[in-house]
């Protein structure tokens, strides 16, 4: 059985493979009159696309984005809103020499186990560029979270290999190639991914994305839980082996007293539940971290096995990310608020008569009262 699609009322769906002639989405469920043009997806295609610094894979795509359903008059129907992207570099022949062979670390070997054949050029189906279409998708949550909820999706680098930033200031990810938000340590990542592009291999990255503005109630326990929705959205993510809400794993050598996050009619004093308690939002920033573990296309020799079960060398040839964590950010936040604007729909769904309710807690101490 496959499974492309994802989302309940918001239900997204995404075709194509990394050189076939174009790769889509549809995006059904969307509610009508939203400003939606062609324009408005550039930015964020911008910020996931490769070539843009030496720091990511060569391959140059135009990323042109087509609307070819659901938006007339420059505004959604409430029809499904059908999305085209051709592929207009993709150089098929780099991978001339792995027709036969299965790369360790990659999907190679679980497609052929699946299906009985694969498509080797780039990944095919499991390569990143199917997440061009998510990025595409989470444009327009995030037009509707901003416009309805005055919500922000925002995320950042949060360590590259063994690197961690000495401290956080978010107003600078955007202004340097790494999404790093400590403009100090630019120089030093840049070093530090030219010696390792030099000696051909690769590393893994953490992404963290904060959602703020997000009202107290989002979430349908007990198996639509808000953060178990976050988690399996952001694990669907390529190389994406780990996925933590709040404080996470560190919440293991937490003591309960710590842990809490204690309550007083001026807002809540910490955060380490990550903005979610009992799968349902509390009102605070909403909190996840992601761990992409390095990409195993490497130049660098390795054993593997090909179609007839023989040990062969293989090298991979191509254009690919020494660190695919770098591109990663707008794809973790448009997963996020993708996640949210279908949690959205289905609290206005059920739960939209219910109305304000007392006491309503500010997500920070010292906060106003925001009564949306």
């Amino acid at each position: 059985m496959s499974d492309n699609s994802f989302g309940r009322l918001l239900r997204v769906t995404t075709f194509g493979e990394s050189h076939g002639p174009a790769i889509g989405c549809v995006v059904d469920g969307c509610p009508p009159g939203i400003a939606l043009a062609a324009d408005d997806f550039r930015r964020d295609l911008d910020r996931r696309a490769t070539g843009k610094t030496r720091h990511t894979s060569a391959r140059r795509e135009a990323d042109e984005i087509e609307i070819l359903s659901g938006v007339y008059e420059g505004v959604t129907t409430g029809t499904p809103i059908g999305l085209l992207i051709r592929n207009t570099d993709a150089r098929s022949r780099d991978y001339g020499s792995i027709v036969e062979q299965f790369r360790p670390g990659h999907a190679d070997y679980t497609y052929w186990q699946k299906y009985g054949i694969r498509d080797p050029r780039g990944g095919g189906r499991s390569s990143a560029r199917e997440t061009t279409m998510r990025v595409a998708a989470g444009v327009i949550a995030r037009k509707w979270l901003a416009d309805r909820h005055g919500i922000e999706v925002q995320g950042f680098l949060s360590q590259l290999g063994e690197i961690h930033p000495t401290g956080i200031d978010l107003s600078v990810v955007e202004g340097n190639p790494f999404f790093w938000p400590d403009a100090g340590q630019v120089a030093e990542l840049e070093a530090y991914m030219d010696a390792l592009r030099k000696s051909g291999d690769s590393v893994g990255a953490r992404v963290d994305v904060v959602a703020r503005g997000v009202p107290p109630g989002w979430g349908e326990p007990v198996y639509g839980k808000l953060d178990g929705e976050l988690a399996a959205a952001l694990m669907s993510i390529n190389a994406v082996k780990g996925v933590e809400v709040g404080d996470g794993f560190e919440s293991v050598a937490q003591k309960g007293s710590e842990h809490r996050d204690r309550m007083t009619p001026e807002g809540f004093i910490s955060n380490h539940a990550g903005g979610v308690l009992g799968g349902i939002s509390t009102g605070q920033d909403l909190r996840c971290s992601v761990a992409f573990k390095p990409t195993s296309s490497l130049r660098l020799p390795v054993d593997g096995v090909d179609v007839r079960g023989d040990v062969v060398e293989v090298v991979t040839t191509g254009r690919h990310d020494p660190c695919v964590g770098i591109r990663a950010i707008p794809i973790c936040e448009a997963m996020v608020a993708l996640v949210l604007m279908d949690q959205a729909l289905r609290h206005r769904a059920q739960c939209g008569d219910v109305g304000a309710v007392a006491p309503r807690i500010p997500g920070h101490a010292g906060e106003a009262d925001d009564k949306r």
